[in-house]
């Protein structure tokens, strides 16, 4: 009988982090096997090491009925983790934009109302999800928008690819349209029903979804605390100090609170498994609060450079201990792409005077991504018992990055060009719990 009836042996260089590289870029964050071997089983990793040492730990018996992919001359990393987007924004990604309240009120709330008609939700989370894996991206913490449907919609349309997706349903119930309102009864009782229906159903869980302070009353936010205490191990995002003017709205609206993190802590919605998207504009009392409680933030490069909104402070951030993960933000930003974030990521941390290096830039998309989402446990890198979703990079599709690739002269230096001249084009293949789900067209 073989012992491993069903085994995937994956061959090609492969790239993983074990911890956060710092900024000494400290090599024993990382592993790296030129010729590598990846074992999957029954969707996990088993084995992941030189591809000698992977093939002699298998009978050979195994390997003879293992299925094998060969990706030699190409990278192998952990899928890509995008730790904040908004699905529902897919149709208006791209468009001309001025900062951010403004863009809410003639985009994205349009946009969103539109989710009405369920076919709508059902027609653009299944085209989001298929554009994340050709992006290589195999998890994401999402919005949805206020109709409990759209949420219906886009953990069916994820549990029918078997991908770990986080999503919730918008809260609001003031500042915003009608169309788009809902009230603290309605918001407990459709985000009770959501959780029952899909948190930990498969590979799916919940996250409570206060859109940010501004759109939410008193009661809501007491709703949501009470949401985010009301199962094991669900989930919270929103969104903190994106803009300076939402910042002095924040203040006019809650003046009982010291500071914009003050008002999540006054309802309960900061802490493990909380994750609040940009937090540029954070003082040092905010940060030291969101690292005492492991309060993560999402890092959104690129929508914050579209809309104007500031330089988040990578470097400050992280030497604070706060948890971050890298995020495209769609709509507010211009790509799905990891990559494009990378690159735009390191022009953040350029204008600052910090250079982001390849390795955390890297570890920011994969590991950081998941420990970010307090999902390390089960993505995040090629370690024994890991599920196995992996991205194939080949440089080869674009020629002035295959050009730059073959003068690089260390494995540094083709992450380096891989983040900045790369794209989705790159992407060769983006496999989920070891089964391919995208390829390239030849």
């Amino acid at each position: 009988m073989n012992p491993l009836p069903g085994a995937i042996l994956v061959r090609g260089s492969i790239l993983h982090f074990l911890a956060d590289p710092g900024p000494e870029d400290d090599s024993s964050a990382w592993q790296y096997f030129e010729d590598g071997g990846l074992l999957v089983q029954d969707g996990l990793v088993s084995a992941c090491g030189n591809w000698n040492d992977v093939l002699a730990t298998l009978p050979e018996l195994s390997r003879d009925a293992a299925r094998y992919l060969d990706y030699r001359g190409k990278l192998i990393l952990p899928g890509f983790v995008d730790s904040h987007v908004h699905y529902p924004q897919m149709r208006v990604m791209g468009s001309f934009g001025r900062q951010l309240l403004d863009w809410l009120e003639d985009y994205t709330f349009p946009a969103e109302a539109s989710f009405a008609d369920r076919a709508v939700a059902e027609q653009t989370a299944s085209f989001f999800l298929d554009r994340l894996l050709a992006h290589g991206t195999t998890t994401a913490s999402v919005f949805a928008t206020v109709h409990p449907h759209s949420v219906d919609a886009f953990f069916e349309a994820a549990e029918a690819r078997n991908v770990r997706m986080l999503c919730g349903k918008v809260l609001m119930d003031r500042n915003c349209p009608d169309d788009l309102r809902d009230d603290p009864q309605s918001a407990w009782a459709d985000s009770r029903s959501l959780i029952e229906r899909w948190h930990g159903k498969g590979r799916q869980r919940y996250s409570v979804t206060p859109r940010f302070a501004p759109t939410s009353t008193e009661a809501q936010l007491k709703v949501a605390g009470d949401l985010f205490a009301s199962a094991p191990d669900l989930h919270l995002q929103s969104h903190l100090s994106e803009n300076q003017r939402e910042v002095a709205w924040v203040g006019e609206l809650f003046p009982g609170r010291k500071n914009y993190l003050d008002v999540y802590a006054h309802f309960g919605l900061i802490g493990a498994r909380s994750i609040y998207g940009h937090g540029i504009h954070l003082d040092a009392g905010e940060l030291a609060r969101m690292a005492e409680t492991g309060t993560a933030i999402a890092f959104c490069p690129s929508s914050n450079l579209f809309l104007g909104s500031g330089f988040f402070h990578y470097r400050a951030v992280s030497a604070a201990g706060v948890p971050v993960g890298l995020a495209s933000d769609v709509g507010g930003g211009n790509s799905l792409s990891s990559l494009r974030s990378m690159a735009a990521a390191y022009m953040i941390s350029q204008a600052q005077h910090h250079a982001l290096s390849p390795w955390r830039a890297w570890y920011l998309a994969s590991l950081g991504g998941a420990r970010a989402l307090s999902l390390d446990t089960f993505i995040g890198n090629f370690t024994p018992g890991k599920e196995a979703d992996f991205v194939v990079l080949d440089a080869a599709p674009i020629p002035e990055l295959a050009f730059r690739w073959s003068f690089a002269d260390s494995l540094a230096d083709r992450l380096f060009a891989l983040m900045m001249l790369g794209d989705e084009r790159c992407v060769a293949a983006t496999h989920v719990m070891g089964q391919c789900v995208h390829k390239q067209a030849a």
